[in-house]
Parts: structure tokens; sequence; C-alpha cells
């Protein structure tokens, strides 16, 4: 039986397959994943339970809103990637940079965040206005939360990435992105289900 091929990973060897990052990152990722699907689960019972009060309230969302924050990181989540792909090649210099730019770029989400929650409570509407919108303001702000620890990982990656002697930094890297792309995929399923799922009656 033939041995895991290794492949050289910054003065480390590392079997091909391992997880890329760090195993307690993955670990995290995994159990809030499964905190999240709770907390869909939820969201569906009391939509099966009462949808015209969901698709009522759905309709006062600005569903261009979430496409925007949507956009925002992928793109984001597209330069994080590219950092890991170049830091793979030991090009540490483009690395950093993409960093930058996904930091750049992702903080745009908490802009556009900060302006739809304003306009929803300009409108008079809340946490206790249904459940509908208890649902939305605690699923997006759970999910600002992760966002703004996502926001903290990248600029630790920054200043990693940044230091020559580090050797582990690839391993700091690649657990940052991790971490990111759940903050990505937490919201492509958020989105649709607050403010596509349903339609306007």
């Amino acid at each position: 039986m033939p041995l895991p091929v290794e492949e050289p990973v910054e003065g480390i060897r590392r079997a091909v397959g391992d997880l890329p990052g760090d195993e307690g990152v993955w670990f995290f990722v995994i159990a809030d994943m499964a905190m999240f699907a709770v907390f869909f689960l939820l969201f569906m019972a009391g939509q099966a339970q009462d949808p015209d009060t969901y698709r009522q309230s759905r309709g006062m969302l600005d569903p261009m809103m979430g496409l925007l924050n949507t956009l925002i990181l992928l793109v984001s989540g597209w330069w994080v990637v590219r950092a890991v792909e170049a830091a793979r090649q030991d090009r540490w210099l483009p690395a950093r940079r993409r960093v930058i730019l996904a930091l750049i770029v992702g903080l745009g989400f908490a802009v556009v965040k900060v302006l739809e929650y304003s306009a929803k409570i300009e409108a008079g509407i809340g946490l206790n206005t249904n459940e509908f919108f208890t649902y939305y303001f605690a699923f997006t702000g759970i999910h600002l939360l992760h966002f703004v620890v996502g926001i903290g990982v990248l600029l630790i990656i920054l200043a990693r990435i940044g230091r020559a002697e580090d050797a582990s930094r690839l391993r700091w890297l690649e657990a940052g992105a991790t971490y990111w792309h759940m903050v990505d995929l937490l919201w492509l399923l958020l989105f649709p289900m607050l403010y596509l799922a349903g339609g306007v009656s």
C-alpha cells in the first residue's frame, strides 16, 4: 500500500488531502453551521404556521440590498481565494495585497447592513414587529457579529503574513480563509431565505 503523497508547505510537510488551515477552525465552522441549521428549521416551522405574515413581511425587505451584500461577500471571498493561491506559490506580497482588497471590499457589507437596519428602524420595524422580523434581526445580527469577527481575523492574518520568519503563516491564512468562506456561505443561505423565498402576494 503506497504511503500518502506529501508536499512541502513553508518548512513543514503535509499529506495531500489534509484539511487546509487548522482543525480547530474546521470544528468551529461545522459546529456553527449546525447551529444555523437549527435556526433555519425554526424559521421554516414558523413560516409553515403563518405563511401570510412571512410573505407580507418579506415584501417589506429590499432584495437589492440583500443582493448587493451577496455580491460584496462573493467578491471579497474571491480575493481571499486569490491570496491563498499566491501564498501557496510563496508570493507573499501579492497575497498581502489581496487580503487588503478582501478587507476593503468586505467592509462594504457592514455599510450596506447599517443602511438597511437604519431604514427599517425609521419605518418603525424592529425585533418585536412580528415573528418574521424577530428572526430577521436575530439571524442577520448574529451573521453581522460573525462578519465583524471575520474582519478581525483578516486583520490578524494581514499582520501574520507580513512576517517572513513566520513558518506558520500559510496555515494562518488558510484557517482565516476557511472562516471567511463560512461567513460567505451563511449569507448565501440567509439571502434567499429572508429576501426571496415565497415572494409577495
